[in-house]
């Protein structure tokens, strides 16, 4: 008799440790609560009693709200902390904020960090569910996974699509978790970006890295555009914003004469608009920008709920 499927991570840590049933378990989880955020009262008692803490010592908007509504819709008591107002202002390590939070007994603690693994090192240390919510370049799965979904939804199969990723890939952890949750998936990822912009691994991740935007762009079913990410490099890595946008930005002449007419247009925010994309664009017919946004509290739902077992039982971290 075949073992029917059962959700069994304690822990979200990276697109890497999802196999294929879990991406689309994840989906199909996160698609039953999205009809929730439509209804006149917008909450549920699944995870009455349950303690989340949103731990972020980077600045977010997206993310951060869309965690704590997530959890909010779903009746947790929620407590968000910020770098600026936590005892790491006064030189205390990570390790001992969050065994300090440990000791208060919270079920889930979702944290975005600037150091690639710090979600990975806190798992070693409480007892609580850890949900990386971005890691320095490293991954940021609940993003790669809203966007998963958001392609479903419009496009129905993954596998076999042309998706292309556009601009700063080097310091992008969501670029990491999209190329290795759509490339899972069966789809064909192209990415394109300045030379100082691309790391040296994509091709063991089972990225095409093509020459230029053009290139990326050719037939591409998705076409999603990075931000800079400027709080990463120590030094200017292009010449100027003006020549970024001449050459790498998405602009509607480029989508109309290489993409297909039916593409999508993503990007996970914020937009620098004018820069890697112009407003006809992050405002024109094929953007599901916001729909990104939508999608993201229904994926965070879903993973709040599966972490914490309600499917009954776990038996991974």
């Amino acid at each position: 008799m075949k073992e029917t499927y059962r959700f069994r991570h304690k822990h979200i840590l990276g697109m890497e440790q999802l196999s294929v049933t879990d991406i689309y378990y994840i989906l199909d989880t996160a698609i039953s609560f999205k009809e929730i955020s439509s209804r006149p009262i917008k909450k549920v008692p699944t995870l009455k009693g349950k303690t989340i803490i949103n731990f972020f010592f980077e600045p977010s908007t997206r993310t951060r709200l869309s965690f704590e509504i997530a959890a909010k819709r779903m009746s947790a008591d929620t407590f968000n902390i910020a770098t600026s107002t936590s005892s790491a202002q006064k030189g205390e390590t990570l390790i001992d904020t969050a065994c300090n939070l440990e000791a208060m007994s919270p079920d889930i603690i979702i944290i975005r960090h600037g150091s690639s693994g710090a979600p990975g090192l806190l798992t070693r240390h409480v007892d609580a569910a850890i949900i990386n919510a971005g890691d320095g370049t490293h991954e940021h799965p609940s993003q790669a996974l809203l966007d998963i979904m958001t392609v479903r939804e419009h496009k129905k199969n993954i596998e076999g699509l042309k998706v292309a990723i556009v601009g700063d890939i080097a310091h992008s952890r969501v670029a990491h978790s999209n190329i290795i949750g759509f490339t899972k998936l069966g789809a064909e990822v192209r990415v394109a970006g300045p030379a100082t912009f691309m790391p040296p691994h994509l091709d063991s991740l089972g990225a095409l890295v093509c020459g230029s935007v053009a290139e990326a762009v050719t037939d591409a079913d998705v076409v999603m555009a990075l931000r800079i990410q400027k709080e990463r490099q120590d030094d200017p890595l292009i010449p100027s914003l003006r020549e970024y946008a001449q050459f790498y930005g998405i602009n509607h002449a480029l989508l109309q004469k290489h993409a297909r007419a039916d593409a999508l247009i993503m990007h996970p925010g914020p937009i620098n608009r004018g820069v890697e994309m112009n407003p006809d664009v992050a405002d024109g017919e094929g953007s599901v920008i916001l729909e990104q946004v939508t999608n993201g509290v229904a994926v965070r739902m879903a993973l709040l709920y599966l972490v914490m077992g309600q499917e009954g039982g776990r038996a991974e971290a």
